[in-house]
């Protein structure tokens, strides 16, 4: 009975102005993402470029989850977490029509990076990652533009629960 009460709910708030507003933003998120990528991988050959001391761009691709986890060459696994990242993104859509305001656009952000993270793992079998931060011989994680977006996302969200209670 919960599940058709939800189910309601999540229709009726689908087709609302407030939500096709943040649908705006995700679609521009995923684009940002998508044209980043296609520029580095018409333009990239096996170099690392460096942009100043604290910065390089260097393709590698990523076949686990964020950061590199769980990277992997059984396919067997890599279909398993693809079926896992669709599914998380599926509840986050569900869970982006029911917001509010604030929530929206949080999930908004999250959800164009893990569109534009999802949709290379579907057609290129990786992502590309191609940011790398450093000082001195320090290294972080390779990332890319998605991979800001959900972070900062994810960041905000945290943010926001320490602040404001529901």
């Amino acid at each position: 009975m919960n599940f058709l009460k939800n189910y309601q709910e999540f229709k009726n708030n689908l087709y609302k102005k407030n939500n096709l507003f943040h649908l705006v933003i995700v679609i521009i998120i995923f684009s940002l993402d998508r044209f980043s990528k296609i520029n580095v991988l018409n333009n990239f050959n096996d170099n690392t470029y460096y942009i100043n001391s604290f910065i390089n761009f260097d393709l590698i691709w990523n076949i686990g989850i964020g950061f590199g986890l769980l990277s992997t060459d059984a396919n067997v696994i890599y279909s398993l977490i693809t079926i896992i990242i669709a599914l998380v993104i599926t509840f986050l859509l569900y869970i982006f029509v029911i917001s509010n305001t604030l929530d929206k656009f949080i999930y908004a952000i999250i959800l164009g990076g893990a569109l534009g993270n999802f949709y290379d793992r579907l057609v290129y079998k990786a992502v590309p990652d191609f940011i790398d931060l450093h000082f001195n011989n320090f290294h972080w994680f390779t990332f890319n533009v998605a991979d800001i977006f959900i972070s900062l996302g994810i960041v905000v969200f945290v943010l926001r629960s320490f602040f404001i209670k529901n």
